[in-house]
């Protein structure tokens, strides 16, 4: 297989497992509580950033940065999955995904390190399509009073943005190693929710094979793979490419909850799934380009091409060399 088109391949697998993370986490959530789910997570996903870090003697230890920046970070990323995660556990996975990508346009309009003098009109016409469609989503099979989910999910939407702008914010023009924020991000979280949830710990003995199979998933997979993955394939082909494959993520949650899960697309929600994706899309690329033509001081660092769980969002603007900042986001990853 040519190299790009294995390139290709490695992003459109992160964008699957990121998408099906909404699916397991909700399945998780029926087995266990919420708080035993995300220590869980963070708990498996910092033992494995850990061990990737013992292979790596020759990069030293963390630094400054890595640690004052990595502590607050690993607050605010824990602050978007609690939210998430109870979200994904009262709504449907495929709508989960969905709302979740509101994060990318929503980030611009908290951000101005890389837009100075405001966004066009025509963004703003972008994100009223995306609010349109979260309407229609939220409405199921006919309008009423959004349900729980559904406002969870459009909760951790604005946290995550709020968490994304922080991380550009924290983090330009500084070296910071991405598995090293990762890593303090995680054994954060780790510490966070491990008193919480300590009441409750028992119940991982009796989850049985199914259940710890959800949970390396997320961690494994949809947390330290999908960043691993994602930072070899990002720095072998163009941001745009990268950010148009990575924001196929929502597709991929909405098929996955048809196919696995038994979600149903009235014809209402089916018409606010395309609205969605075409929406962010739209506001994705208008920002893109209205950063490419600021003045060079206007530019910072790069912003989310897609919606992820845990600091798949960062991750993206760690991995991305500088030339190709301008076009994707800080993190999601775990």
């Amino acid at each position: 297989m040519p190299d790009a088109r294995r390139t290709d391949a490695v992003l459109l697998l992160v964008a699957l497992v990121w998408g099906s993370s909404y699916l397991s986490a909700q399945t998780a959530t029926a087995v266990l509580p919420v708080l035993v789910v995300l220590f869980a997570r963070y708990a498996l996903s910092a033992i494995a950033c850990l061990g990737l870090l013992a292979t790596d003697r020759k990069s030293g230890g963390w630094t400054r940065d890595e640690l004052r920046i990595g502590v607050p970070l690993g607050v605010t990323q824990a602050a978007v999955l609690v939210v998430e995660t109870y979200g994904v556990a009262h709504t449907s996975a495929a709508n989960a995904g969905l709302i979740i990508s509101l994060t990318i346009v929503i980030t611009p309009l908290l951000d101005r390190t890389g837009h100075r003098g405001g966004l066009p009109l025509s963004f703003y016409a972008a994100a009223g399509v995306c609010l349109l469609a979260v309407g229609l989503l939220m409405s199921g099979n006919g309008f009423h009073a959004p349900r729980l989910g559904d406002l969870l999910m459009l909760g951790a939407a604005l946290i995550r943005a709020v968490h994304v702008a922080l991380v550009g914010r924290l983090t330009v023009n500084r070296a910071i190693r991405p598995l090293r924020l990762t890593t303090v991000q995680t054994l954060v979280g780790s510490a966070l929710f491990l008193l919480p949830a300590s009441g409750e710990l028992s119940t991982l003995a009796h989850i049985g094979v199914a259940g710890w199979a959800q949970l390396l998933y997320l961690a494994l997979f949809c947390s330290v793979f999908a960043f691993l993955a994602q930072t070899w394939a990002v720095q072998r082909t163009s941001a745009s490419r990268a950010s148009l494959l990575l924001g196929t993520e929502p597709i991929w949650a909405a098929a996955v909850g048809i196919a696995l899960a038994g979600d149903h697309f009235t014809p209402v929600t089916g018409l606010g799934a395309a609205m969605m994706v075409a929406g962010t899309y739209w506001g994705q690329s208008i920002e893109r380009a209205h950063r490419a033509t600021a003045p060079p001081g206007a530019r910072g660092t790069a912003r989310p091409a897609t919606a992820d769980p845990q600091l798949k969002d960062d991750l993206i603007q760690q991995a991305l060399p500088a030339e190709r900042q301008g076009t994707e986001e800080a993190q999601r990853a775990v």
